[in-house]
């Protein structure tokens, strides 16, 4: 299996993008259209949970837009094969002093599908200095 083949990895980046940009601007439609519509579907958010497309539809339809000022660093995209990736990404906003970490599962799901997220989680935590590392094992 090849690891991060450049035209697959640009692919993942250019889905990435447009469900960044649909989560600035809000578009609904635009966010729905790139997660996988299954009961297998999982997204943990900061402060919900949801199983399956039609459970983070209907969230989509009452949650808050995130914020604008809402800026991505640290991206890590990671395709294997030519039908899966994972990107990473840290994100800040002038809304909370927290640092947001999200995490997607992204799968090309056939040829009229092409990418969706399957798996998704988001959450926050207190700011780190970006050359601080936790090891949780000598952590406990």
């Amino acid at each position: 299996m090849e690891i991060n083949q450049p035209d697959i990895v640009a692919q993942v980046q250019a889905a990435f993008a447009d469900y960044e940009r649909a989560l600035i601007d809000h578009d609904i439609d635009a966010m729905n259209a790139l997660f996988w519509h299954t009961p297998q579907t999982v997204r943990y958010g900061i402060g919900e949970i949801q199983h399956g497309g039609a459970a983070i539809r209907a969230w989509r339809e009452r949650c808050e837009p995130v914020p604008t000022s809402r800026t991505l660093h640290r991206t890590v995209v990671t395709t294997f094969g030519r039908d899966f990736a994972t990107v990473s990404t840290e994100f800040t906003s002038d809304a909370t002093p927290l640092l947001g970490r999200q995490m997607q599962t992204w799968a090309r799901l056939g040829p009229t599908e092409g990418w969706k997220i399957v798996a998704a989680h988001v959450s926050l935590i207190g700011a780190l200095d970006h050359d601080d590392t936790i090891d949780p094992i000598s952590a406990r």
